[in-house]
């Protein structure tokens, strides 16, 4: 069962929490969702060098707080918090248009009174957050770099840092074979199905000429 099950959603209460963090009644939860899907993919496009590795939303009836996680806190705050204001009126903007695109009209009476909270956390460890290494070994075959050997340093950056268990699985046509294969690689222990253990999961395409090679690191840290 653990393995057909995403690890961070199968450990929501015990061990993890919710990304969105917010209620609404049946007419808006739809569109709020959307709006929390579409702020993420753009977040994660703009603060991409930054390595950014998850966005908390939270709404209250007139105030939105996001809180970017990101590896280099440096890059988003700017020099004298410049990036910050820039962030946050971005997010304001964006916000305000999606609104008026949904077409909602008590979304747009809100879109001009909707204030907007912006926080910065680092990321204390990059290597046991299973999205920024899925994301550079991602940007390693992109460079056609030898996967065995981006996939073994992966692995020993992650058992170096402190981790009890790293899983790394490529599939797809790997080095530019003419057939798809999947491949494994792990160290230590990944217990899935164990619900307290503390397991991080990401999954990230990479894009290379042969096409797309997906690739999925579970991480197992120590509680």
């Amino acid at each position: 069962m653990g393995q057909k099950i995403n690890p961070r959603g199968f450990r929501l209460g015990p061990v993890f929490t919710w990304s969105s963090r917010w209620f609404a009644n049946k007419k808006r939860y739809k569109k709020l969702l959307l709006m929390d899907v579409k702020l993420r993919e753009e977040l994660f496009l703009d603060l991409r060098s930054a390595g950014l590795a998850r966005v908390d939303i939270e709404r209250s009836i007139n105030k939105v707080k996001v809180t970017v996680h990101v590896a280099r806190p440096g890059v988003v705050i700017g020099r004298g918090g410049s990036g910050m204001e820039e962030l946050k009126r971005f997010v304001e903007s964006f916000l305000s248009r999606l609104e008026t695109d949904m077409e909602a009209r008590e979304s747009q009476h809100e879109a001009g009174r909707l204030k907007v909270e912006l926080a910065v956390e680092p990321v204390k460890a990059p290597n046991l957050n299973a999205y920024l290494v899925a994301t550079s070994i991602c940007d390693q075959l992109a460079r056609r770099l030898p996967h065995k050997r981006v996939a073994h340093q992966a692995v020993d950056r992650v058992m170096a840092a402190g981790a009890k268990g790293v899983r790394v699985a490529l599939a797809g046509r790997i080095a530019g074979a003419e057939i798809a294969r999947r491949e494994k690689y792990q160290a230590g222990t990944v217990p899935l199905s164990t619900i307290r253990e503390e397991i991080d999961f990401a999954a990230v395409p990479a894009l290379t000429k042969s096409g797309y090679i997906g690739v999925k690191v579970w991480i197992c840290r120590k509680s």
